[in-house]
Formats: structure tokens, C-alpha cells, sequence
């Protein structure tokens, strides 16, 4: 079969979705014998080797999101390209201008066209104060997926819902999966801990991911912040790289890893002790899998792709998506189950959040809201 692949986004900047999409491409030629073209944009950097032939679609540069190129159609170099391949399939994955171009393309020609669902782009709105435009992409996203033969999600609660929007059956499961060879408890370095500055005696909080607005980043700063006042032996782990870097600047004692893979990931990763990930515009958490294969408690944003995940007070914990009080209501907690597990006391200021003892936040660096807010409503829920 020859299948033509469309993304916005193919090999130029490294993704969860990218990275899903490469390792199909490689399976589908190397193990199925099928023949895959991709048409995606390209930079003069690219992030990675691509799996299988990539066809470079012209584009320019997002505005807003610079790191991100956008193609403005199907223009007829790339027709006749696609005219000439022939193809029996044509995936799209990205709800994108030459995604829906593609889309066009293969219902003129009859050819039947396979849509993934990678991402909540309508969720992303209201952290660039575009939130009055949601209306306007949530139409064009039904439009998208209406107009697919068939979709395929990582999820059966994102199933169950695209089943409903299409008014058919013609969505299947493409889930995820995680690699045990790489990410598990026994890569656990204590000594890498101790070379980033990170003490026994404190407790990393990880942050695992793209830095971006949309992964939720100003909530975990809102959360690490709020400990850091209450005295807390805290120390803020930013596994990833992104514009959204400088938003961590408030925080004391950040270890900022950049991007790391293979064996230097799952060595930072299993040696977090708890992973707090706000974010809710994933389909998949990929980075929720990793960091439960690797042994390290995950506090989520209670989201679709967490629940599917998650069984909240068994595997890990759910909180409202902006309630720093119910992160802090699930993170101070297992603090005081590390301080028991260390020997001792727990340490006199985790037991002073419950109730009794606060530094003042105007002491701190951090302003006094929402911290000091979000400290009081955990204090008076948990009293």
C-alpha cells in the first residue's frame, strides 16, 4: 500500500505527536512493507533523522509560536508530486491549512483519508487570550474530522466523544505505549541528583515536557511557589525546552535539564520524586506513562488523557486543573510519607502547612497571590 502522511509538523521541532508519527512511518515500511511518503514542512534544523521519504512543503514562520512553520496549501509542485506517487491512503494529522488541503485532495480523487487526533488545539486558545476564538476552531475541528473516512485517537473517552461529533462508528484506538527498557525505577541516579545541586533531603518536583504556555507551566509555578513559601525543601526539575523557560524564572533553586532523550531522560526522570503535570490539551500523556513506568508519583490535571491513565488515590492523583489547592492537598502529603521513609520526624514544615505555622510570602520573592491564596484554601480544606 502506498500511504501519503501529512503533519505540520514532522521531524523540525521534537514532540510527543512527532515522535508517535515517526515510529508508525517506521513500522509501516520496515516490518509491514508498505510505501510512505510524508509532506510536512521542514527548517534547515531539524530535531531528528525522519523515518521514510519527506517531501518538503513550503511554509513561514507562526506568529506567536516562532518555532512553529505553517504552510499556507497544497501548492501544485506538491499535486503533482502526490499525482505521481498515487497513493491508496492519505493520512492526515494535524487539523491544520495543508492538512484540510490534503483532505480536499483525496475526496476529489476518491482516496480515503485517515485522520489522528493528537492534540486539544481548541483547549490552547485562552493561554494566548485568544479564547474568543474557540467557537471559530472548534467549528472548523468538526468540519476536520467529519470530513476524514476515518479517525483514529489515542483514548476511548476521546473515542467515545469523536464517535458522538461524527454520528458514526468510524473511529478506532491508536493508543501509546512506553519503552520499560529505558524508563524504570533502576534508573534512579542519586548521584546525578547530587551533581545538579539537588540534596537528599529535598524533594524534586519534575516537570517533564515541551515549556510552553499550553503544558500548564504557570500552574506549576503557582504550586512549587506556594510550597517554597511555606519552607518547604523543594526543589523545582524542568526536564525540557521551550519558550515558556523564563516563566520558571520566579522560583528558587531551578534545575533546568533542556531537552534530553534516550537513557539521559529516564535517568532525570526516575530521579524526580513526584511529577506535577497541570497541563490539559494533550490527547495522550506519553509523559504520564513515563514517569508511572519509572516509579515517580504523578499529580495531574484532572483531563481527559490523565483519566485514561490515572485512577486517582490508587496509581496516582487528579486535581482540578487550576486549584492549586488540590495540587498542594495531594504534593504535601507524599512529602510526609518521604520524610517518614527517610527516618525520623517529618520534616517541621511539611507538618506546619496543615495549619499552624507560615512564613510570610511577602518575605519571598513570589508575590503574595495566588500562592499565599492557594496555601490558606489547602490549609482550611485539610484542618
Amino acid at each position: 500500500m502506498r500511504i501519503a502522511l501529512f503533519s505540520g509538523n514532522y521531524n523540525y521541532l521534537r514532540e510527543g505527536a512527532n515522535q508517535a508519527l515517526n515510529r508508525l512511518v517506521d513500522h509501516l515500511e520496515r516490518r509491514s512493507g508498505h510505501t510512505v511518503r510524508v509532506y510536512s514542512p521542514v527548517t534547515a534544523t531539524p530535531a531528528f533523522e525522519p523515518a521514510g521519504t519527506v517531501v518538503p512543503v513550503p511554509s513561514v514562520r507562526l506568529p506567536v509560536r516562532g518555532e512553529f512553520q505553517l504552510a499556507l496549501g497544497l501548492p501544485r509542485a506538491i499535486r503533482r508530486d502526490l499525482d505521481h506517487f498515487d497513493p491508496d491512503l492519505i493520512h492526515v494529522a494535524t487539523p491544520d491549512i495543508l492538512c484540510t488541503r490534503a483532505q480536499s485532495f483525496a475526496i476529489k480523487r476518491g482516496i480515503p483519508v485517515v485522520a489522528s487526533q493528537h492534540t486539544l488545539f481548541e483547549t490552547y486558545l485562552d493561554y494566548y487570550r485568544m479564547g474568543w476564538a474557540r467557537p471559530l476552531v472548534e467549528a472548523h475541528l468538526r468540519r476536520f474530522y467529519r470530513r476524514s473516512s476515518h479517525v483514529l485517537t489515542p483514548t476511548a473517552s476521546l473515542a467515545d466523544d469523536m464517535r458522538r461529533m461524527r454520528g458514526d462508528d468510524q473511529v478506532s484506538i491508536w493508543s501509546r505505549g512506553v519503552d520499560r527498557t529505558i524508563f524504570h525505577p533502576g534508573q534512579r541516579d542519586m548521584a546525578w541528583r547530587r551533581a545538579q545541586g539537588i540534596s537528599d533531603e529535598e524533594t524534586a518536583i519534575l516537570f517533564f515536557g515541551r515549556l510552553v504556555l499550553e503544558k500548564g507551566v504557570s500552574a506549576y509555578v503557582d504550586v512549587v511557589a506556594a510550597l517554597q513559601s511555606a519552607g518547604l525543601k523543594v526543589r523545582p526539575l524542568v526536564v525540557g525546552a521551550g519558550p515558556a523557560l523564563n516563566t520558571f524564572a520566579p522560583l528558587n533553586g531551578v534545575v533546568a535539564t533542556g531537552h534530553l532523550q534516550d537513557a539521559e531522560l529516564a535517568r532525570a526522570v526516575a530521579s524526580a520524586d513526584i511529577m506535577l503535570t497541570p497541563s490539559t490539551t494533550e490527547t495522550f500523556g506519553n509523559v504520564v506513562l513515563e514517569a508511572m513506568a519509572s516509579g515517580v508519583p504523578v499529580v495531574s490535571a484532572d483531563a481527559p488523557s490523565a483519566r485514561a491513565l490515572i485512577e486517582h488515590g490508587r496509581n496516582g492523583w487528579l486535581c482540578p486543573a487550576r486549584d492549586i489547592a488540590s495540587y498542594l492537598a495531594s504534593i504535601v502529603p507524599l512529602m510526609r510519607s518521604f520524610a517518614k521513609r527517610r527516618g525520623g520526624r517529618p520534616h517541621k514544615q511539611v507538618m506546619a502547612i496543615r495549619g499552624r505555622r507560615f512564613p510570610k510570602v511577602s518575605s519571598s520573592p513570589i508575590k503574595p497571590s495566588p500562592a499565599r491564596r492557594a496555601v490558606l484554601r489547602w490549609n482550611q480544606m485539610a484542618a
